[in-house]
């Protein structure tokens, strides 16, 4: 009788933890305090009585130990590490897994009686009642605390209102009470009282006054009016308050510093006045009418809170500074006078405006070439003294072919790449747009260029240019969209062999992909980052991307299909594909990650197939990780051994892959994961040349499964991978063979980056 793995594996960790008996370890005379319970009769019907009831166990102290399988293996890991030789092991695992001990005698059961009363007072529960004891348990050395209240009618909310007062403050707060948090019924909440208190402080900030703090407001309850249990809710301005507290300030000057150094006195520099600011800098560093844009305080307006802080963002976005300072300082005004000055200093640090950056790569393909690589880019962050920065990168690799037989073994290639890309960070557009049109972000312009070659001995030499001109800007702090309305990619493929001739000949899919080489189009990318907030328990991303080719160049073409324009053929196509992700964190430090990926493209018009460099792939480090890159799919499509250069063929305009990866911390920076990943790449067309390629209704029986182990290095979010995974299901084995389970020869994977 064969038992089930998973079932063999529950029964060895119950043994284990069964193991990690701590009776022994407790003191003679004292108790492991394991078990709390807050037992709550209301006198009246009490809404949302499980949330009162998680507050109150939330404010009890010491927290008991907590069992794992009934167990208690951090507290068996600390006893063991207390012996006067506790050796590496145990001394580690206390460190790592670790729990101290918790007795029935640290627990001060009067303090906590009066705390819960305490809780229950601010939520409106007057005049309750506390209990408390203290259960032992011989047998086991166990002690449960048990709290027993009993609840009262909660005071409710009558009425709320603002006193009446003279002074213009009352007034500005008088209109914002449509807008309370203080409900009529509600019941007496200090924590909603608290709440309202600070919205008050923020819509008058937002009303330009300055000095004003939520702690100059005091709320009075009288209880005397009513008999059953109701109070009335007065807000008013504590005595004494400021004078300068109760007015609002307007903008009286604004003083831009586009160079901020601290090793020079700004008194000595040049004062250049535009639109009503002052720019103040010893050289024009950064132009006035560029940067103004930017910048959303204006003088004579009323102080904002909120406009202040996106003027800081926008400074953020150009990219050329490396601080953004705004500082207000009061500016000379009489105490009786109902408006206040203040003067806006903003002190702009700016990054290094050049820098050159060197990057060395160790290049190995699943085609058995591996190389040296290396890649230099210039930079310039203020190119025309506007923000504008310049990236001019040069690539290189040489790779040699390390596997293969007869004629392909000791094939080189050689890869050569420029590329330039100059951002404006605003929008360059035949009508001037307000810079208050876009609310969160100025969009940014880019231009890009970039040429490349690429010799692969026996084989080919391609060579291609490629241009884009388009815009990205945030639409809010989650979402970012970027549009290219030019986007030309122009491929050459020449100096082919006689070898290559042959692969495209038994493949005319794969023919026709790469004679298709003029494409001209639009790309637009929507992306939504949630994962931003990094304290948030559940986490979401979304980048959805489409990309259309050849409807313009239709208008214009000659000649009957396939159709060119300036001699050349072009391809017409849609392509569509959405990468969503989902992050739960378990703890702080311990997440489960998961990942969706489909995408599909579709040729029409003057187009048959996808051209080859929009198609898809699968595996890799970034994919599906126990298959090498490109080796996965076609569906069920399985190359022959001998097929050295298959890889090309291993392409699909479909792609679905879905991971998930669990991630928890080992020791120091060292991180670990297991995973599992499932995905393909089909045909929406079939290809003679590559049997069981297309896409069907049996799909799910068609997905390459694999899973593993990883480890990551993470340094302040720059992250070294190494992911080592074997394949569960391979879609190129017969059907009825495909569950493989071949763990005896995993791909390790290396990798800058998390996988998703």
């Amino acid at each position: 009788m064969k038992m089930n793995k998973n079932l063999l594996a529950v029964l060895f960790l119950m043994l284990v933890c069964y193991g990690c008996s701590v009776d022994r370890y407790i003191p003679e005379g004292k108790y492991l305090y394991t078990k709390e319970t807050v037992n709550i009769t209301p006198d009246s019907v009490v809404e949302n009585l499980d949330a009162i009831k998680t507050d109150l166990k939330a404010a009890l102290r010491p927290e008991p130990v907590g069992s794992f399988l009934g167990g208690y293996p951090g507290l068996y890991y600390h006893y063991k590490a207390q012996r006067e030789k506790p050796g590496f092991l145990n001394k580690f695992l206390n460190r790592k897994f670790g729990k101290e001990p918790v007795y029935d005698t640290d627990i001060e059961t009067y303090e906590m009686e009066q705390i819960l009363l305490n809780r229950l007072e601010n939520k409106g529960f007057f005049y309750s009642t506390v209990s408390s004891e203290i259960v032992r348990d011989t047998s086991s050395k166990e002690a449960e605390a048990i709290y027993s209240l009993r609840l009262t009618k909660p005071y409710r909310l009558k009425t709320y209102q603002l006193d009446t007062d003279t002074l213009p403050v009352y007034a500005k707060i008088q209109n914002s009470m449509n807008e309370t948090l203080l409900k009529k019924d509600m019941p007496f909440n200090l924590s909603a009282m608290k709440a309202e208190r600070e919205r008050i402080d923020t819509y008058l900030k937002g009303e330009g006054y300055y000095n004003f703090n939520g702690a100059f407001l005091i709320f009075e309850t009288d209880t005397n009016q009513y008999k059953n249990k109701r109070f009335d809710q007065y807000l008013r301005l504590k005595k004494d308050v400021p004078s300068k507290a109760i007015i609002p300030y307007q903008i009286g000057k604004v003083n831009i510093f586009p160079n901020n150094r601290v090793d020079i006195d700004s008194t000595t520099l040049d004062t250049t006045q535009f639109a009503n600011k002052n720019f103040i800098q010893d050289e024009v560093y950064f132009k006035p009418k560029r940067l103004d844009p930017f910048v959303l305080i204006e003088e004579g307006e009323l102080y904002s809170p909120s406009k202040s802080k996106a003027t800081g963002r926008r400074l953020g976005s150009i990219g050329a500074y490396k601080f953004v300072n705004i500082r207000y300082q009061e500016m000379d005004t009489d105490a009786e006078d109902s408006l206040g000055l203040l003067e806006a200093n903003i002190y702009l640090s700016p990054l290094n405006k050049r820098a050159v950056r060197a990057e060395v790569k160790g290049v190995t393909k699943s085609n058995g070439f591996s190389g040296p690589g290396l890649g230099l880019t210039f930079i310039n962050r203020n190119l025309f003294k506007g923000g504008e920065s310049l990236n001019i990168s040069l690539d290189g690799a040489y790779e040699v072919q390390a596997g293969g037989s007869g004629s392909n073994s000791g094939s080189t290639s050689l890869q050569l790449g420029l590329s330039g890309k100059l951002i404006f960070p605003r929008m360059l557009f035949p009508i001037e747009i307000s810079k208050n049109y876009f609310k969160y972000d100025i969009p940014k312009t880019k231009i890009e260029m970039g040429i490349s070659y690429l010799n692969r001995t026996q084989l080919f030499t391609l060579g291609s240019v490629e241009a884009k001109f388009g815009y990205v800007w945030q639409a809010n702090k989650y979402v970012t969209h970027e549009i290219n309305p030019v986007a030309i990619n122009y491929v050459s493929l020449a100096n082919t062999t006689d070898e290559f001739e042959q692969i495209l000949d038994e493949n005319p899919f794969l023919r026709t992909s790469f004679d298709q080489q003029f494409i001209s189009g639009l790309t637009y990318s929507f992306i939504y980052n949630g994962m931003i907030d990094t304290q948030r328990q559940h986490q979401i991303y979304l980048n959805a991307n489409f990309e259309t080719a050849g409807n313009s160049l239709s208008l214009i073409a000659s000649g009957e299909k396939p159709q060119n324009i300036f001699g050349l053929d072009y391809a017409q196509f849609a392509r569509v594909d959405a990468d969503f992700r989902y992050h739960f964190k378990l703890t702080e430090k311990q997440t489960i990650a998961t990942r969706l990926f489909a995408g599909v493209g579709i040729p029409y018009g003057n187009s048959d197939v996808v051209p080859y460099t929009k198609q898809y792939f699968s595996g890799g480090p970034y994919s599906v990780r126990a298959f090498r890159t490109r080796s996965l799919g076609p569906g069920t499509y399985q190359p022959e051994d001998s097929e050295t250069f298959s890889y090309y063929d291993q392409t699909g305009n479909l792609r679905l892959e879905a991971n998930l990866e669990y991630r928890f911390p080992l020791v120091s920076l060292l991180q670990g994961a297991f995973f599992v990943d499932a995905g393909n790449v089909w045909n929406t067309t079939d290809n003679e040349a590559l049997e069981g390629d297309t896409f069907g209704s049996d799909f799910m029986k068609q997905l390459g499964i694999g899973g593993g182990f990883g480890m990551r290095v993470d340094i302040q979010n720059f992250v070294i991978r190494l992911d080592l995974a074997a394949p569960f299901h391979d879609p190129s084995l017969a059907e009825g063979s495909r569950w493989s389970w071949d763990l005896e020869n995993p791909i390790l994977n290396f990798a800058i980056g998390y996988p998703f």
